[in-house]
């Protein structure tokens, strides 16, 4: 099962690496994750997270608590009867030993893990003498009977039963000859021994020294389950499993309450390419990055943009002599391949940049830049950021910026005028309307448009005049909006920078607009999604024009 010591050379290492070949992945995303603040899952949720987890090729699947409540019960069901047919995982049902002094085969909650109908079962037990006593309000001997019990109770009625060793780690500091005594009653039962760090305070040195200990004692897989409170829940996991822990626990992109649990889109890659510990299979491992984003868009929670391996940022490079290095040698600044987890390499462009960083994204973006362009790029930019702008937040707009650098001028649109005004209605609302005027190639336009905002309005208005000659417009959405004051001292004259994130169902974009009049940044952003849109839906230019001959 252990892996020679050699692979920890250089590591600078104060114990004996005991590196298990293989390490079982569980997640408990649908679990411990959906505690997470702001986290919401519907039922469909869950199935859709499970089909996705199941993709990216992870051992184990916590899909819930079935008797804790009403989803977690229909999720089992559902996932029983078909509606979730899993290739590569195996779902697990999460519950609690049996009450104590009382008896396993009328236990509520084991009675509820057997009716979910999962292979394998995942059972909490207090393994801290403190709890046992103030929690359970029992002995430690009645804790450790309630263990075999509930064990045993799962194991004839056919269940693979992990145990979920709550506290242990705690529990091992305050009593360890309770907490190994903990681990030979789960053996002999037949169970895997999860250790659980469930505060989030243990340190790394702390976990090399238990962990090491606790392997002494348990022949099977050993199991670690960690949360980040602080901050150490990965070098733990990693600690764990150099000391012989075989089965990880954690959750894509870290969610769990308070700090989060271990994130396991840093562990897999941790251990199979810096350990090369076999984890999902080195074939899945490419779906790293876009499994944790699209769970990320179900779960509907923003992700992390410096997330290791998988964020957007987690492979961008801004600073000039980064760029110009990597130009040269791609592995110069990045730790491993981008592409190994799915991700890829980024040249942030912005007023730090260099004319070899325009270059390079220009490249990047599929546009023929010249040195004298990119160079001309540069001076733009360092005016403009000056001034307030923010191109690396701003793709968008950027991409139009350094087209423009090349003698190219957008002729979707060109405005004349835009005129907002808002009325305070007798009833106490208000209505805003936009007038705008604009040429479509050479014909002059006017639209009147009604909204429920200044942005609202013209967003209204501008469709309104291009969805006849640019059907393409119908499919860009605004989806997020944001506004940031950039000088506060200056009240309400300060200046203002908008930025608009756009879709139009396939790509995403980013666009900006920077003024001391918070309507013409808005403008400025909402007219540069629209020129974008269009021109990677492949719409004419000079539509009205061309379409006469």
């Amino acid at each position: 099962m252990a892996r020679s010591s050699a692979i920890g050379v250089g590591w600078n290492m104060s114990f004996e690496l005991n590196v298990p070949s293989r390490v079982e992945i569980f997640d408990t995303t649908l679990r411990d994750g959906s505690q997470a603040e702001g986290l919401s899952l519907t039922v469909a949720d869950k199935l859709r997270v499970a089909e996705q987890l199941d993709m990216l090729g992870v051992h184990y699947i916590e899909g819930g608590w079935p008797g804790a409540n009403p989803k977690d019960k229909e999720f089992f069901a559902r996932a029983a009867a078909g509606d979730l047919v899993l290739g590569q995982s195996r779902l697990v049902a999460f519950g609690s030993t049996r009450k104590a002094h009382g008896r396993a085969e009328t236990d509520p909650v084991l009675a509820d893990l057997i009716e979910a109908r999962t292979g394998f079962v995942c059972l909490v037990a207090k393994s801290a003498p403190w709890h046992v006593k103030e929690t359970l309000r029992t002995t430690t001997t009645e804790a450790l009977d309630m263990v075999a019990d509930s064990v045993a109770y799962l194991r004839n009625n056919g269940r693979e039963v992990l145990v979920d060793a709550e506290h242990f780690f705690d529990g091992y500091r305050e009593d360890p000859g309770f907490a190994r005594d903990f681990l030979r009653v789960v053996e002999e039962s037949g169970a895997a021994a999860v250790l659980c760090d469930t505060n989030g305070g243990t340190l790394p040195k702390q976990v090399e020294r238990i962990v090491a200990e606790a392997r002494e004692i348990v022949s099977g897989h050993l199991g670690v389950h960690f949360h980040n409170d602080s901050g150490c829940a990965v070098a733990n996991s990693i600690v764990a499993v150099c000391q012989g822990a075989d089965h990880v626990q954690g959750c894509i992109n870290g969610y769990g309450e308070r700090t989060g649990n271990a994130d396991l889109t840093s562990i897999i890659p941790d251990l199979s390419l810096k350990l090369g510990v076999e984890t999902i299979g080195a074939e899945r491992m490419a779906l790293l990055t876009p499994v944790a984003r699209h769970i990320a868009e179900i779960v509907n929670m923003v992700p992390s943009p410096h997330q290791p391996f998988v964020g957007v940022s987690a492979f961008a490079h801004k600073a000039g002599i980064h760029t110009s290095a990597i130009a040269r040698a791609p592995s110069a600044y990045s730790h491993i391949d981008p592409e190994a987890v799915g991700n890829n390499t980024r040249f942030v462009i912005s007023e730090m940049s260099g004319r070899s960083s325009v270059l390079l994204k220009a490249e990047e973006m599929g546009l023929e830049l010249g040195a004298e362009d990119a160079s001309h790029v540069v001076e733009r930019l360092k005016e403009l950021e000056h001034r307030g702008y923010h191109f690396e937040v701003a793709d968008g707009s950027l991409e139009l910026l350094m087209r423009e650098a090349t003698g190219w001028k957008q002729s979707f649109f060109r405005m004349e005028s835009h005129r907002v005004v808002t009325d305070l209605r007798e009833d106490g609302t208000f209505m805003t309307e936009a007038r705008i005027k604009v040429y479509i190639g050479d014909e002059r336009v006017l639209e009147v448009a009604e909204g429920n905002g200044p942005v609202n309005a013209l967003d209204a208005a501008l469709r309104k005049a291009l969805s006849p000659r640019h059907p393409e417009i119908d499919r860009i959405h605004l989806t997020d909006f944001k506004v940031r004051v950039l000088d506060s001292s200056l009240g309400t004259g300060a200046v203002t920078r908008v930025l608009i994130d756009s879709t139009d169902g396939d790509r995403t974009w980013t666009t900006i607009g920077v003024s001391d009049n918070v309507i013409e940044a808005s403008w400025q952003a909402l007219s540069d999604s629209f020129v974008y849109g269009l021109l990677h839906a492949g719409a004419t230019e000079h539509g009205v024009q061309r379409s006469r001959h």
